[in-house]
């Protein structure tokens, strides 16, 4: 055997063998992307796609008022929810306080065009302060929201505004409709039991 042969027989031998050697030695990590990464917001204030909970919690008790409005505003309108929701006031401060007494959240009859609400008032659930839910312009920046338009109950004044900013978590705004100018009364989270 000549020393060409020789040393093509070898590398033959040898070149597997040392790639899974190098493979060995050096771990080679393939990590799939992920499809929903946290998104923080700073202080604390972080949405987490994966935990609606703990979006909830972060949007209470660590968002500030102007991480919210960047949240919101950064939100597409999403899916609109269906079913049981429980809610909560993010600001003002005393609100968070003085509503849960009064308000637990809503319960949507809705399909994919909207459809109507019912707020659950007190602890005992109370259906109360119906709203139709459509699909509109955001008071707050003219960009698709769902609208909750409180038309239909005692309260016409009251039209609430909400994207979807994880899945299943939607925040929004309450706002007064009065004749010469519209208030902001509250902002709020909602999330499934």
């Amino acid at each position: 055997m000549t020393g060409d042969r020789l040393r093509k027989s070898l590398m033959q031998f040898l070149a597997p063998a040392g790639l899974v050697a190098v493979m060995t030695v050096v771990p080679v990590t393939v990590a799939a992307p992920d499809a929903q990464a946290d998104t923080n917001f700073g202080g604390g204030c972080v949405l987490y796609p994966n935990s609606p909970a703990a979006t909830v919690d972060s949007l209470r008790n660590r968002c500030s008022i102007q991480q919210q409005v960047q949240i919101f505003a950064g939100a597409q309108r999403g899916d609109v929810p269906h079913g049981v929701t429980n809610g909560w006031v993010t600001s003002p401060q005393f609100m968070q306080v003085v509503a849960p007494p009064f308000w637990i959240g809503k319960t949507f009859d809705t399909g994919p065009d909207g459809g109507t609400l019912m707020n659950r008032i007190t602890g005992a659930n109370i259906p109360g302060f119906p709203a139709n839910v459509y699909s509109g312009a955001a008071i707050t920046d003219k960009r698709p929201a769902w609208l909750l338009d409180y038309g239909p109950s005692i309260t016409p004044q009251i039209l609430d505004e909400i994207r979807e900013v994880t899945p299943n978590v939607w925040f929004g705004y309450s706002w007064w409709r009065g004749h010469f100018q519209t208030t902001l009364l509250l902002t709020f989270v909602l999330t499934y039991p």
